[in-house]
Order: C-alpha cells, then structure tokens, then sequence
C-alpha cells in the first residue's frame, strides 16, 4: 500500500516516513501543496495524509478542489486545530479520517491501515488479464483457477501492468508503485522480479520486454 505525507515539519515529516516504512507502506513525502500535487500526478495513491495549514495555505481547500474534480484517494487530517467545528469541515470539505496533534504513531498508522483497505470508490475489486485473475481486497492471483504464491514486491508489480492491459508500463512507474521514491530505478530489483514472475505465472507467457520502456502485460 502507498501512501503519500504532506507535512512542513521535517522531523514530523521524517517520524512519519519511519512509523509508516516500519509498518510495511510505500511512502512518499512533500513538505507543501505544490510537491504533494506533482506526486499526485505523478503515481497513484492509496491513501494521502496532510497536515491542514501548510506554507502553500490550507490543505482542506486543495482536498476540497481535488474533490470537486472526482479525487477519490482515501483522506487523513493532520492538525492542532480540534473544535468541534474544525473537525466537522475537515470531513464535509473532503477528509475521510481527522487526527488532532499530539497523536500516537500506532494510533496514526492504524488509521492509515484502514483508509488503505477502504480504497477509493469505484475502484476494481478484481483484474483480469488473459486467464490471470487479481483480486486486490484479497491479495489472491490465480491462473487458470490455480493458485499462485506471489511475494508482495510480485504482486504490486503484477496489480500494475494489469491496471493497464496491453500497454506499455515504464520501469521508473512500476518501481515507484512496488517500492516508492527512495528506490533505485538503475538497480536490477525490478528485472528480478519480472524474472520470478514470469517463472511462477509459466507458458504461455504474458509479461513481455518493451525495449527502452519497460513492460507490458498481454496475451
């Protein structure tokens, strides 16, 4: 599961990054609005944490706005201001989840964990691909009905090239969706997995090279 923070402080920000790494998240982090709005265009997200008042101005708004345009990544405000009123516009405006500081980090990632499995709205339970089948909620793949054992790098890997069936999927997107931006695009871990994942979904084969690009999935 990915996760983006958008928080000013930096040792917040860093404390953050570490509880929710430890936990087992991909993160991702920006100090302001505009960082956090390049990342959002950049890689898909399955829960987004700000804190409200930033540098940029009130992350509510930016949730707001992102909203009005049919955003649906999961939402956690992070913030000092705790009346009653605050809290109420912080889930009429876009938030799914409001965490007042002080706050305890397993209380934190708890929170996220279960945003995370809400998912947005809309999206598919299921991929299909071919006779691959990927079901998400249940971090089940089979092929031909028969039951594969993926590790998790393997499954976020696979979810990818099957959320876009028959075309071209970059190197850069697939290690920033399986691992997440402090990860190596130079490195070989993603011709690793390919590798382990062509072996284990066998003949015929269905994860093909794109010479300069990556890899595509497809019969």
């Amino acid at each position: 599961m990915r996760v983006l923070i958008t928080e000013d402080d930096d040792n917040l920000r860093a404390a953050l990054q570490v509880a929710l790494r430890s936990a087992g998240f991909a993160v991702d982090a920006a100090e302001d609005l505009p960082v956090a709005e390049e990342a959002l265009f950049v890689n898909a997200y399955d829960c987004a944490v700000f804190d409200r008042m930033l540098p940029a101005g009130d992350a509510l708004r930016f949730v707001h706005g992102r909203r009005e345009e049919g955003w649906q990544v999961p939402v956690l405000f992070l913030t000092a201001r705790d009346s009653e009123s605050d809290r109420i516009d912080g889930l009429r405006l876009g938030g799914d989840d409001y965490l007042v500081k002080p706050f305890a980090m397993a209380e934190l990632v708890a929170r996220v964990r279960s945003l995370c499995r809400r998912g947005p709205a809309g999206r598919p339970a299921v991929l299909r691909c071919a006779d691959v089948e990927l079901d998400g909620g249940r971090h089940r793949v089979t092929r031909a009905g028969v039951l594969l054992t993926l590790t998790r790098k393997e499954f976020l890997v696979l979810e990818r090239l099957m959320s876009a069936p028959g075309r071209p999927v970059s190197r850069q997107e697939l290690i920033s969706y399986a691992w997440d931006e402090m990860a190596d695009p130079a490195s070989n871990v993603l011709d690793v997995v390919v590798a382990q994942l062509r072996r284990k979904l066998r003949d015929p084969p269905l994860i093909h090279t794109v010479r300069g690009t990556g890899y595509r999935i497809g019969a």
